[in-house]
């Protein structure tokens, strides 16, 4: 249970004074933000009253770790932050011009949501607007999902277990995107948090059918650790489905999928693919054995690639 009244305030406290005696300059930042209550937009509005143009992506990637401030006004910004956030003259400064830690694992190579979707965009979109960089921090070591299909030919759930590593220090939440079927109600879809985390905000986009949610961990990451957590997403909102898939980032984790279907619903062809952008070829068709009576079928990919990997089934 976190401490309530003046010893939640005095430990608050105390964390800030650690960290702006020792860094890094993102958590402290972060820190001092929650410290003193301040939104990001008022932050902003601040500044430009001082003359400073800094955008809210660009202070919400500052606090996450995705950016460091580097050049002249983004400086002259920093200094300003520690006047707004009455911190002592240059805390902010020094933080920046130390040196920088020794790196950890290293950061994978990463597509953007834009190469992989085509509500990617939309999705890019979405993030802004919740003051989150695209890239979360995290790097998916292993993901087992199960998606289940109803007797209509409609997604109706879809379950994952994660793990994860995390590229840089400070992250403490997963984003989970998820594009509904055609004609998809996403104010009727639900995300349900299992395991080692809760729910946090929830964006959606109806014209495109995406729903964007926070996933927020029990534990803030540094650079290396790993962390496992489970989630859910309720759909069963739209038309027949015909395929699933699941967009890669980044190589080299694994994953599994597996797709059950409704007894009195089943296809007559079930085959794995890969693709390598939204409207590129599938590739890499084979054919998938049913298991579990001829109701479910499944792939394994023990080092994924970045693109595209599902299962596409016919109806007839």
């Amino acid at each position: 249970m976190r401490p309530t009244g003046d010893t939640a305030d005095s430990a608050d406290a105390a964390e800030l004074s650690r960290l702006l005696r020792g860094g890094p300059f993102h958590l402290a930042l972060r820190a001092a933000l929650a410290a003193r209550g301040l939104p990001l937009h008022r932050v902003q509005h601040r500044l430009a009253a001082r003359g400073i143009k800094v955008g809210v992506t660009s202070l919400s990637y500052w606090q996450q770790g995705a950016r460091r401030p580097r050049h002249a006004e983004s400086l002259r910004a920093v200094t300003a932050l520690e006047q707004i956030l009455e911190l002592p003259d240059g805390a902010l400064v020094r933080l920046l011009l130390a040196p920088e830690p020794a790196p950890g694992p290293a950061r994978p190579a990463a597509r953007s949501y834009r190469a992989l979707f085509s509500v990617g965009g939309t999705v890019e979109q979405l993030l802004d607007g919740m003051e989150l960089p695209s890239d979360g921090g995290l790097h998916t070591l292993a993901h087992h999902e199960r998606v289940r299909i109803g007797p209509a030919g409609e997604m109706l759930a879809r379950e994952s277990q994660q793990i994860v590593r995390a590229h840089r220090d400070g992250v403490d939440r997963y984003v989970a995107v998820h594009h509904g079927d055609p004609g998809c109600d996403v104010s009727r879809i639900s995300v349900t948090a299992y395991e080692n985390c809760r729910t946090g905000r929830v964006r959606c986009h109806p014209e495109a059918g995406v729903v964007v949610a926070e996933l927020l961990f029990d534990a803030r990451l540094r650079r290396g650790d790993t962390y496992v957590f489970g989630y859910g997403i309720e759909d069963g909102t739209g038309v027949r489905s015909g395929e699933y898939v699941r967009g890669f980032s980044y190589a080299g984790g694994q994953y599994m999928l597996q797709v059950r279907f409704d007894e009195s619903a089943l296809p007559v062809r079930c085959r794995r693919f890969a693709r390598s952008g939204p409207k590129a070829a599938r590739t890499g068709l084979a054919d998938l054995t049913p298991s579990g009576g001829h109701r479910a079928v499944h792939l394994v990919e023990q080092a994924v690639r970045r693109g595209i990997l599902g299962i596409v089934w016919d109806w007839d």
